[in-house]
């Protein structure tokens, strides 16, 4: 049994968490460059949390800049157990609705122009995301959802585009009838990915803003009306994280899907054979193993 830290990633309109006890704001130093922003950490229901901006404070990075691996190997650093995603999308399905969250299961990667492993030439790792979220995270964040009187639907597959811009109508059109995505954003991926690699349980839950281009009745996305939906999204955002500490409590068992021992089987490279400088870069994210 361990102690349970949760970590927040907190998207487009998400910058603090309320009633965050002893909150500080700490630097930290990643071998993999600067986080997006110093982390803010503190204690809510008696269960430690962490808070970090994605995109800093500010808004200052784009989803293709956000140093993804320091971020996540930071939180690691700080002794976080359990990941959670906030973050803005726009909907490819007529129930979900802007306003309504998704907890995201599934995703589609489009970034290219991203990071998108910790491991490489001189220590290789492959890693399984066939289910790249943690369903025990998605019950809490599904419970504390509806327990806020927040419209959710459990399940659903993200689009991950590179962005900044956002789809053409024809994109559009195919991600929601031929690749059967049901929501669209800019920065899941590779976050999801490097969670895992990280040993981290991480859940995703996508707030939407829009229809994007592909309906009818809303044409292109409109950056006003995000921006209003997003302020709504945020408050709604923030009173679903405070209730996570009460529905994960202190104590913590290990993972039963087998986010925190993904990388059992996964190092490939002999011992021998592996790079020093990459080895010592992956003490944190792989050093219970390494």
């Amino acid at each position: 049994m361990t102690h349970t830290k949760i970590a927040i990633i907190g998207g487009s309109g998400i910058y603090d968490i309320d009633g965050l006890q002893g909150a500080e704001w700490t630097t930290v130093d990643s071998p993999w460059g600067a986080p997006s922003d110093a982390i803010l950490s503190g204690t809510l229901g008696g269960v430690e949390m962490a808070f970090l901006p994605r995109h800093g404070r500010g808004h200052v990075h784009s989803p293709s800049t956000v140093p993804y691996r320091a971020n996540i190997d930071a939180l690691k650093r700080l002794g976080v157990t359990d990941v959670i995603s906030v973050s803005a999308c726009g909907s490819f399905r007529e129930a979900m609705a802007p306003g309504d969250f998704v907890i995201v299961d599934q995703f589609i990667d489009r970034t290219i122009a991203r990071e998108k492993s910790f491991f490489g030439s001189g220590c290789v790792a492959h890693v399984s995301v066939a289910h790249p979220t943690c369903p025990r995270l998605g019950d809490a964040c599904e419970a504390a959802a509806r327990d806020a009187g927040i419209t959710v639907h459990r399940g659903g597959t993200y689009l991950a585009m590179e962005g900044p811009q956002f789809s053409t109508l024809a994109e559009s059109r195919m991600y929601r009838e031929s690749w059967g995505a049901d929501v669209i954003g800019m920065t899941n991926m590779p976050e999801a990915k490097l969670a895992r690699e990280a040993e981290l349980c991480y859940a995703s839950v996508a707030m939407i803003t829009d229809y994007d281009s592909w309906h009818p009745d809303h044409g292109e996305v409109d950056v006003s009306e995000i921006i209003k939906t997003l302020m709504g999204n945020a408050d709604k955002g923030r009173d679903l994280v405070k209730r996570l500490p009460a529905l994960l409590g202190a104590d913590r068992a290990p993972c039963p899907h087998g986010c925190d021992r993904a990388l059992e089987y996964a190092i490939l490279t002999r011992p021998e054979a592996r790079d020093p400088e990459l080895m010592a870069k992956l003490d944190a994210v792989a050093g219970r193993l390494l």
